[in-house]
C-alpha cells in the first residue's frame, strides 16, 4: 500500500470510531436518561445531608473516579462551593500496602470501611462489571448502608447481580471497552450537570 494509500486507510479507521461512538450515544441516551437522573437524585440527597460520594474502579476506571471525584470537589461548568467526593484510587501508600500485605480485591473495600458513612453514595466503575476489587467495595458499602451507583457495561455482569433496590444500574448495552469507556465519561458529566442542576439550579 502507498503512503498515500496509508493515510487515507487510517483516516477512514478514525471516522469509523467517530461513527460508532456516536451511534452509540444515541442509542443509549433512551436507555440510561431514567437512571443517570435517578443516580444523580440518590447523589444529592446523599450531599444535602451531609454525606459524601465514594469512587472507585481500576485502570480507566480509575482516571474516570478521580475525573468525577474532581469535578465535584473544585467544579464542573459553574461556580458554586465545594461537593464531598473522594477517588479511593489516589491513595497509592494505602492502595499498595492492602495489596502487599493482605490482597489487592481489597484496595478499595478496605478504605470504604474506613471513611464510608451510611447515607454515602459509592460509585463502583466497572467497564465489564466483574472487577473483583469493585464487587468488594459494593459488598462492603452494602453492609454499611451506602448506597451504590454501578456505572458498567456488557450486561452488568457480576456487578449488577449484587445491587439492590435502592441502587442504581448504569449499564452501557455495548461489548467493546472502549466504546463502553466513552460513554462512562459522557454519564459522569450527566451526573454532575444533574447535580449541580438539583443543588444550584445551574443553567
Amino acid at each position: 500500500m502507498s503512503h498515500a494509500g496509508h493515510q487515507a486507510a487510517l483516516a477512514s479507521r478514525v471516522a469509523a470510531h467517530f461513527s460508532d461512538s456516536a451511534d452509540l450515544k444515541r442509542s443509549a441516551a433512551p436507555l440510561l436518561a431514567a437512571p443517570i437522573a435517578r443516580a444523580a437524585a440518590l447523589m444529592v440527597a446523599a450531599l444535602a445531608a451531609g454525606g459524601k460520594v465514594l469512587a472507585c474502579g481500576n485502570g480507566g476506571s480509575a482516571a474516570d473516579a478521580q475525573h468525577f471525584a474532581a469535578e465535584l470537589v473544585n467544579r464542573f461548568e459553574t461556580e458554586r462551593p465545594p461537593l464531598a467526593a473522594v477517588a479511593l484510587t489516589t491513595d497509592t501508600s494505602s492502595l499498595t500496602s492492602i495489596a502487599n500485605d493482605y490482597a489487592y480485591e481489597q484496595v478499595f473495600e478496605k478504605p470504604l470501611r474506613a471513611i464510608g458513612r451510611k447515607g454515602d453514595v459509592l460509585l463502583a466503575i466497572s467497564t465489564s462489571g466483574n472487577s473483583a476489587s469493585v464487587l468488594a467495595a459494593v459488598r462492603a458499602a452494602r453492609e454499611l448502608g451506602i448506597a451504590t451507583v454501578a456505572l458498567t457495561g456488557r450486561g452488568g455482569g457480576k456487578l449488577a447481580a449484587l445491587l439492590g433496590p435502592d441502587d442504581v444500574l448504569l449499564c452501557v448495552p455495548h461489548e467493546r471497552t472502549i466504546r463502553i469507556q466513552e460513554v462512562h465519561l459522557l454519564v459522569l458529566h450527566c451526573l454532575c450537570d444533574g447535580i449541580d442542576f438539583q443543588l444550584f439550579g445551574a443553567q
